[in-house]
């Protein structure tokens, strides 16, 4: 593809991103609510891995195409615009979004920070042991994954005492729409399947154009997965995280970016079974190393807003999101430089 081709491959597939993203925050939210199950845990796991899809494939594609640090440049980088739309979020609608969501997110998000620094310490050391031409550490991860799955399922919620605002007017959410609420349980679940269907079969292209961009353009692949293509790959995260913050399910949100952070890091297992030449992590640049830092700084910044006092914020800013704004610039001015 020329470089032109590849742009508008790339805005028509974000485009498709964007609509099934708001879909499936809404089908999500709706089954929660008929299965009377928490949000925390239905945007953990089944929303988190509705919207990661996109990682998934892409890095599915990646690797295939030998692209290394294109697809664990993605995760990383994902993993950072997720804390970038958890600060979005949170500015939109102060004081009504990190006050109010259940300290259970910091066990999500510790999980999160684990298996960053596993996945960061394993491209620091040597080559380890591996199974065939995959590495262990994300076999282990993927392990760890189902394990702390089973853990956010049975541990019991951990709610706070709200604290309201001073000064800042809290609006009422609008709930899901009508056309929704008639839907059948089994048709909201063909629903929210459909949408996630949209999204797996749209991500390939949009990772194919990105690195024709990339080719074409001769900027790192590294820089370009955490950059571009990461921010691409979370839409999905931030429009659904936008839309159940619309309807009010603000744990719904939470809850899908730092699951979408866990199952990001699941996600090198299905990376390194595609790329054939060796365990995927040993093959890419040292520089992945400033990327995954970084997720894990913006990710220790979240938590710390999260459960800090909310008594503390000021009218008309939110000191807390606009640090983790400016760290996330800083942190990809950091994979840019880095050599």
């Amino acid at each position: 593809m020329s470089i032109w081709q590849a742009s508008l491959v790339f805005i028509v597939s974000a485009g498709i991103l964007v609509q099934a993203g708001a879909a499936l925050a809404a089908y999500g939210d709706q089954i929660a609510e008929r299965m009377r199950l928490s949000r925390l845990f239905v945007g953990t796991l089944l929303l988190a891995f509705a919207t990661s899809l996109p990682e998934l494939v892409t890095d599915i594609t990646a690797a295939r195409a030998g692209a290394p640090d294109l697809a664990v440049g993605d995760l990383f980088g994902s993993s950072m615009a997720n804390m970038a739309v958890l600060a979005i979020i949170d500015l939109l609608h102060r004081g009504r979004v990190w006050p109010t969501v259940e300290l259970g997110h910091a066990r999500v998000a510790a999980v999160a920070i684990a298996f960053t620094a596993l996945a960061a310490l394993s491209i620091h050391m040597p080559p380890a042991a591996k199974l065939g031409w995959v590495g262990v550490t994300p076999i282990l991860i993927f392990v760890f994954y189902i394990a702390a799955a089973a853990w956010f399922r049975r541990t019991p919620l951990m709610q706070r005492r709200l604290i309201e605002p001073k000064g800042i007017p809290i609006q009422a959410p609008t709930g899901w729409s009508r056309d929704a609420a008639r839907v059948s349980t089994r048709g909201l679940w063909i629903r929210f399947g459909a949408a996630a269907g949209a999204v797996l079969l749209t991500a390939p292209f949009m990772t194919l154009s990105v690195k024709a961009i990339a080719d074409a353009t001769g900027i790192a692949q590294t820089f370009l997965g955490a950059a571009l293509l990461a921010v691409t790959t979370s839409l999905p995260e931030l429009i659904a995280s936008l839309a159940a913050v619309r309807i009010g399910s603000y744990d719904l949100a939470v809850g899908n970016l730092f699951g979408s952070n866990v199952a990001n890091m699941s996600v090198l297992l299905f990376a390194d079974l595609a790329y054939t030449d060796g365990p995927i992590l040993t093959a890419v640049a040292p520089t992945q190393i400033v990327a995954a830092l970084g997720s894990i700084l913006l990710m220790a910044i979240a938590v710390a807003a999260i459960v800090g006092d909310s008594e503390t914020r000021a009218r008309r800013l939110e000191p807390d999101a606009v640090v983790l704004l400016v760290a996330y610039v800083g942190a990809l001015v950091a994979v840019a430089l880095a050599r």
